[in-house]
């Protein structure tokens, strides 16, 4: 057994000695975008210190913790902020909650984040479906000995972002006539955010928003069969496009302009699944 399987196991086992509820979809809410946890009808919470081994998040905004509960009728396990690489974690690390959730039994992913517009047409608070992600840029979560009890050793990435979930996507929010972008996410290290001139080869490279967070939980979650589908509030225009300077509080406060909107898609697409 891997020392990451292991340490996956220790968690699993820590998680199923408070619950034994068995999600069907993960989601995961970036900065920001919280608020859907208040949303659902909770059957228990767990911190991510709670769990040995376990990593935890550092961030503002970022609460670190799992939910446990109930949309609707489906049964999600939320996991209410993140951690990073730029935290000091290794790609390995950064994806073991993902891991965690999928070994919990659940069967889809949706990924959320905020990030910084690159396509020109977007503007802050505009939400954007994600269809496909650059993530050479990072270090890759599956580098090392591969885990077998999870997936096979080259696991294809030709269609990380599942069409059957981003069409029900697309239609919830014609639906409720929300407004929605498509296009490419780009995944960077952070924590500093990019130039200028980072911002114009990540346009020239096909991206359309950037963060640093999302593209190798992305792979991990397909790496394990997972279903896998996300959503980038546009929380800034990227550097150099309007000139000014950037700031994670400027970030969080346009994630939270978008809430409600951001939420009554999430919601509505979850109940489509």
């Amino acid at each position: 057994m891997s020392k990451e399987y292991d340490k996956l196991q220790t968690a699993l086992k820590a998680v199923r000695e408070i619950t034994d509820f068995e999600p069907e979809i993960a989601l995961v809410l970036g900065s920001g975008l919280g608020g859907y946890a208040d949303t659902i009808k909770p059957v228990c919470e767990i911190p991510y210190s709670e769990l040995p081994g376990f990593p935890v998040s550092t961030v503002q905004g970022h609460s670190g913790k799992f939910i446990f509960g109930y949309d609707g009728e489906k049964k999600i396990v939320c996991m209410k902020g993140r951690v990073h690489m730029y935290e000091g974690y290794e790609p390995s690390d950064v994806v073991m909650p993902i891991r965690l959730m999928g070994l919990l039994g659940a069967k889809i992913l949706f990924l959320t984040n905020a990030a910084g517009g690159i396509n020109e047409s977007f503007h802050p608070g505009c939400l954007m479906l994600i269809e496909d992600q650059i993530s050479f840029l990072v270090k890759n979560p599956l580098i090392g000995p591969n885990i077998e009890e999870l997936g096979t050793r080259f696991p294809d990435m030709t269609r990380i972002y599942d069409e059957e979930l981003c069409r029900k996507i697309t239609d919830k929010a014609a639906e409720l006539s929300s407004e929605l972008f498509k296009g490419v996410y780009v995944q960077l290290s952070g924590p500093s955010y990019e130039s200028p001139s980072d911002v114009k080869a990540l346009r020239l490279l096909g991206g359309s928003a950037v963060g640093m967070s999302t593209a190798i939980e992305a792979i991990a979650a397909r790496h394990m069969g997972m279903r896998v589908c996300g959503i980038s509030c546009i929380s800034n225009m990227a550097a150099g496009i309007t000139g000014e300077e950037l700031n994670h509080e400027e970030v969080q406060k346009a994630a939270n302009s978008v809430a409600e909107r951001f939420v009554a898609l999430v919601r509505g697409s979850i109940a489509s699944f």
